[in-house]
């Protein structure tokens, strides 16, 4: 896929609409094509789990600190639900955001039912809201399951949402996990890629996967199927659980500068950290992200700014 700083706005968004979904693009974007996506709608998903317990700094253990990083670092957007943005946007109206749009809890597990996960708001609603608050929703984002029984409701729901969200000139963000019990390896390449292209038949701008497991241990070169099966979707990678900083930024460089990922969505090893941490780790990510960054100069600055936080304290 080439990275240009704008995207031609696909023929479901209305003549009228164009500018400002071409608008919201290079915004998500900053002007790179690629997206750095704070993901912050685990409070649904993984409940509490995520934000207080052994190797989890206390800050987290207030929604708000949420806000306080997307605010201070330098993000393209941070994805939420709605309710929380309602809560605390007006305090927080710089940062740009993605309204999840549905979200399931992990109570039930995939051995007990395969995961449904619907939507919670129309787009009427979400419409109200966006003219009351004039916060800057540039995109929604949806949960599929492929593989789940309840696959079918969950595909004509994503598919609707997609092109609802195009006629208001928005941009549209798919979670892809495939689960359930027909589902005998989520993280398998091949299954990867056709999820990926699933997201594309969907009509979506860019499609969220977990990066997926090679037999050989070439994760990158197993990411690139998925990266051409989605075409013009732009794929970014789920950051998964709380991993080490150089750790985490080499796999970041490898699925963008060499599988051709177009970014991704970080969520539990940014929040996860106190606030100074956060916020030079999301800077690192960006530099990569966004400025094409080597890694040993993404450690670097966090490292950088870690040391500027201190001396400042």
């Amino acid at each position: 896929m080439s990275l240009t700083p704008t995207q031609k706005a696909p023929l479901d968004v209305p003549v009228e609409r164009r500018a400002l979904y071409e608008q919201n693009f290079r915004e998500m974007t900053r002007g790179t094509g690629r997206i750095m996506m704070m993901a912050a709608d685990q409070k649904v998903e993984h409940l509490n789990d995520d934000f207080h317990g052994p190797g989890i700094s206390e800050d987290d253990a207030d929604p708000e600190h949420l806000f306080r990083i997307a605010s201070r670092a330098r993000i393209g957007v941070m994805a939420t639900q709605v309710g929380l943005i309602a809560r605390y946007g007006a305090d927080y109206p710089g940062i740009r955001y993605v309204a999840k749009l549905n979200s399931k809890t992990h109570l039930v597990p995939t051995k007990m039912s395969d995961p449904e996960s619907r939507q919670w708001l129309s787009f009427e609603q979400l419409d109200l809201f966006r003219e009351s608050s004039s916060l800057p929703i540039l995109a929604v984002g949806y949960t599929i399951y492929p593989g789940s029984r309840a696959e079918p409701e969950m595909l004509r729901e994503a598919a609707r949402l997609v092109y609802e969200a195009h006629q208001r000139g928005l941009l549209a963000i798919l979670w892809a996990y495939p689960r359930g019990a027909a589902v005998a390896d989520e993280r398998d390449p091949h299954l990867i890629a056709g999820v990926a292209g699933l997201a594309a038949c969907l009509g979506a701008d860019f499609v969220k996967v977990n990066e997926p497991k090679a037999k050989d241990g070439g994760n990158a070169a197993a990411l690139r199927e998925a990266v051409l099966a989605a075409g013009r979707t732009r794929l970014i990678c789920a950051g998964g659980k709380e991993t080490s900083v150089p750790d985490f930024l080499k796999r970041l460089h490898a699925q963008i500068h060499e599988a051709g990922a177009a970014g991704n969505a970080t969520g539990r090893n940014i929040h996860q950290r106190s606030l100074p941490e956060a916020v030079a780790f999301c800077n690192a990510i960006s530099a990569i992200t966004l400025e094409g960054a080597t890694l040993d100069e993404a450690v670097a600055l966090y490292q950088k700014e870690l040391l500027a936080a201190s001396a400042a304290e």
